[in-house]
């Protein structure tokens, strides 16, 4: 099978994996000056200045592509059609997401501290998701993931997009609700905890701050796998050092890396974990998915996965 010309640009040692997920798809690995699409596996600060014009489209291995949109790269390449990794990460993302949420309502961290036998002093304050709502803000493919892991659970789904259109997919069942967007204001008081999923854009900078924490329940956390900027650190400090909120669980922050010395550090109703919710080892075989199912769909003509719309900002 001939296929379409695909021309990959990686880092050492990390080549054989791409070429295998390109050739499953029936596409050839050519020279750049030949190809027809480009996988991409570095950083954007390395990203070509120029690209041959007969390069379509380009699949990125970043599932947030603010950084890129720093860099000027969609700017510079109108007429090419990019494609992030969004969504190839998602289950992964989503397990790390279960882990901190359950890890706060069941109040491991003070148990993790814990030296000694503190089980009445521990007991009013280890909930259960079992008939807990629980609202995903930016209910893309981490949602879509999530989802199915915490209903088993007896949780209540709020699910937040832009569109307010049903959230579907495998294991999702019509009880999930599903919010505007511009409808969120409505959510906070009505939901026991939060997670924050959605692209970082201007629009969505401190999408979380005193306002909205401040209509949380005192039991409720807050777990945010998105991006730092999503919340306003500031804050997120005030209301976990008051007890406003039940606490966080931080695989991003803002800023990041987080400081040593940071307060988040070192209160007891934090959790950070250091973005590393889609570790290397698991990361490449997942974006190796990806690039098979994106170069198929480009072989056939079909709808690309995740496609960047430089006007909405991912």
């Amino acid at each position: 099978m001939s296929g379409t010309d695909v021309a990959i640009a990686i880092g050492p040692g990390e080549q054989p994996i791409l070429e295998q997920a390109v050739t499953e798809a029936g596409a050839r690995i050519v020279d750049l000056a030949n190809a027809r699409a480009l996988v991409w596996n570095g950083p954007p600060t390395q990203f070509p200045d120029r690209l041959p014009s007969g390069i379509e489209w380009v699949q990125l291995n970043a599932a947030g592509v603010e950084d890129w949109f720093d860099a000027g790269v969609f700017d510079r390449f109108p007429r090419v059609r990019f494609t992030s990794a969004a969504g190839a990460y998602a289950a992964s993302v989503a397990e790390h997401t279960l882990m901190l949420l359950l890890a706060g309502v069941r109040y491991l961290p003070e148990h993790l501290r814990a030296a000694s036998w503190r089980q009445r002093e521990f007991f009013p304050h280890v909930g259960s998701l079992r008939g807990a709502t629980v609202a995903i803000v930016g209910a893309g493919g981490i949602g879509r993931a999530l989802i199915p892991m915490l209903t088993p659970l007896g949780a209540q789904i709020i699910a937040v997009n832009r569109s307010g259109r049903p959230v579907t997919g495998p294991g999702i069942t019509d009880s999930v609700e599903t919010v505007r967007a511009d409808d969120l204001a409505s959510v906070w008081s009505r939901t026991d905890h939060v997670v924050i999923a959605a692209p970082a854009t201007a629009e969505t900078r401190h999408l979380i701050g005193a306002k909205e924490l401040a209509q949380l329940k005192p039991t409720s956390w807050v777990i945010n796998v998105a991006r730092g900027s999503l919340v306003d650190t500031d804050a997120l400090v005030e209301a976990l050092r008051t007890n406003a909120i039940g606490g966080a669980g931080l695989d991003v922050t803002d800023p990041e890396p987080l400081p040593d010395g940071h307060p988040l550090w070192n209160l007891p109703n934090a959790i950070v974990t250091p973005h590393d919710s889609n570790p290397p080892q698991l990361r490449m075989a997942a974006f190796a998915e990806h690039v098979t199912d994106n170069v198929t769909r480009f072989e056939a003509g079909a709808d690309l996965l995740a496609p960047i719309d430089p006007q909405r900002g991912y």
